[in-house]
């Protein structure tokens, strides 16, 4: 198989409000439970990557978790890069077990945001804005992201009809996955009716704040033989990154994404209409719209118009966030982008029972991190 990397292992915590969690106990629920999916030991993991907590804020949380659990790797690094972390980490993973530095790489991700930190979490991201340019002007991370929307309902690329169709095509997914933090149904009515949070976007507009964690085992492709469970493929990875802060953003409508998708595709030898399905990172339901058109899938003002007409559904020409998405699934930190690439490698192993899209052979899974800052994109296939 030469010097390729594969997903060997995927767990997902169950998400929503877990008031007797910890970070490290999610972390650790997290770990094992992608190890037992793998069929490996604790003693096989040679290479350890983990991200951050806004709860349980560590100078070296992968040391930390080391000495909790007792693993002591060849490489241990903590990432910090916002909400595009869990897909750096799958990208950092893969190029150690390609070089041949590590045969298992475990990445785990894990906080209790919503019980941990409560209202604490609003004044968090509220300093995320630049302190000279924008804090003072009272920037917040939702206020940044509506900027980018407003540009797309001034040149009626989208409007209030197609974010609700996102909200409600993805509170339907969740009700079919076991572990979704919100599972009640939701009209287009409702969200339009609920409260505007930054216009244009409003409340069933945003994701939630949930407790949970994910992991994942990136490991050498010849150990896939020795598998419990099918091997996912990593065909190809690519980033893009182009400011911090949205007022030095070069542009309101391509960002990142369109280098990080076109460079994961390249890898791939595969063009866009090759993916099965797409797990995007969704913080917003505009931001969702705006990322797969930058990334190349519909064209400027089609992704509103796709989404009301049912294309991302789960039997639709093109499902996305089939799990529900941090909309509706659950959205807790670094594993917020987390879950979209267990749900992705669940949906390559034909695991997702009534969320499952048919012959699904090809996945993308998209993470993105500040205000449309940083991204990862990573294409990946059944071996």
């Amino acid at each position: 198989m030469g010097k390729k990397a594969i997903i060997s292992g995927v767990h997902d915590t169950a998400v929503g409000a877990l008031p007797e969690s910890t970070c490290m106990s999610l972390h650790v629920e997290a770990a094992l439970g992608a190890l037992v999916d793998a069929g490996l030991k604790l003693s096989d993991i040679d290479g350890l990557l983990t991200a951050y907590s806004f709860t349980s804020p560590q100078l070296m949380l992968g040391g930390v978790f080391g000495e909790y659990v007792g693993l002591h790797p060849k490489v241990n690094a903590s990432i910090s890069m916002g909400g595009v972390t869990a897909g750096l980490m799958v990208h950092h993973a893969a190029s150690l077990v390609k070089a041949g530095i590590c045969r298992h790489v475990l990445c785990v991700t894990g906080d209790n945001r919503l019980t941990g930190m409560g209202e604490r979490v609003q004044a968090a991201l509220a300093d995320v804005g630049h302190p000279q340019y924008e804090q003072p002007y009272g920037m917040s991370v939702p206020a940044a992201f509506a900027m980018a929307a407003q540009v797309y309902f001034h040149e009626g690329w989208l409007n209030g009809e197609h974010l609700a169709a996102v909200a409600v095509n993805q509170r339907v997914n969740a009700a079919l996955h076991p572990q979704s933090h919100l599972k009640k149904p939701i009209t287009m009515d409702d969200v339009r009716k609920s409260k505007v949070i930054a216009s244009p976007l409003r409340m069933l507009d945003c994701c939630l704040v949930s407790d949970g964690g994910a992991a994942v085992v990136v490991s050498a492709a010849q150990t896939a033989r020795d598998l419990p469970r099918r091997a996912v493929e990593l065909l190809g990875i690519g980033e893009g990154h182009t400011h911090e802060h949205i007022f030095a953003a070069p542009s309101l409508v391509d960002f990142g994404c369109k280098e990080s998708a076109a460079t994961a595709l390249a890898q791939a030898g595969l063009a866009h209409a090759d993916i099965d399905s797409a797990h995007v990172y969704d913080c917003f339901t505009s931001t969702l719209l705006i990322t797969l058109e930058s990334m190349g899938f519909y064209g400027r003002g089609e992704a509103g118009p796709a989404a009301l007409a049912g294309e991302f559904a789960i039997g639709g020409r093109f499902p996305v966030n089939t799990n529900g998405g941090l909309l509706s699934y659950g959205s807790s930190g670094a594993a917020g982008g987390m879950f979209h690439v267990v749900e992705a490698v669940r949906q390559l192993r034909g695991e997702c029972a009534q969320r499952q899209v048919k012959d699904a052979e090809v996945a993308l899974a998209h993470t993105l991190g500040g205000i449309f800052s940083g991204h990862c994109s990573i294409v990946m296939g059944r071996l």
